[in-house]
């Protein structure tokens, strides 16, 4: 399996323990995606530190038109390198508020429709972003079985 890493990432997933094929590349919108489906498929990866401060003036507005661009993806997620726990307790870098940043984070899930995966830690999140790609192929793989079937099948009768 490989997956594409955006030439921009500063703090690639290594995907050590699983069997993956890293390649660099630009990738339209997000950190990871997979050959073929740059523009269906992408996860945005986020430390907790730099989440908050995506949430604040002129980075706000660069992570929104993010979020756009992403919105009609057929998978798109931002997984978080933390907890809401540690949202809710002030627990980052940064003078803003936990109730102003969790309004932000919720806002952005029901305007874009995104999902925002609190994968607890930095190992938790390069977990849920391998597994969130390989289920995503997974499911393609699917598909394209089940379109190849009734195009046979078609063409029997």
């Amino acid at each position: 399996m490989t997956f594409l890493i955006d030439t921009r990432e500063q703090a690639p997933y290594t995907f050590e323990r699983f069997n993956v094929e890293i390649v660099r590349a630009t990738l339209p919108v997000g950190d990871y995606s997979l050959p073929g489906f740059e523009d269906k498929v992408a996860i945005e990866r986020k430390e907790l530190n730099d989440l908050i401060a995506c949430l604040m003036n002129g980075n706000r507005e660069r992570f929104e038109r993010e979020l756009a661009k992403a919105r009609h993806y057929e998978l798109f997620a931002v997984v978080v390198e933390g907890s809401l726990s540690d949202i809710s307790k002030g627990e980052y870098r940064s003078e803003m508020k936990p109730h102003a940043a969790l309004q932000s984070i919720i806002t952005f899930q029901v305007r874009y429709r995104v999902p925002f995966v609190w994968a607890g830690n930095r190992a938790g999140a390069e977990y849920v972003t391998h597994w969130m790609l390989e289920k995503y192929l997974a499911e393609i793989e699917k598909r394209f079985k089940a379109a190849t079937q009734l195009t046979l099948t078609r063409k029997a009768e």
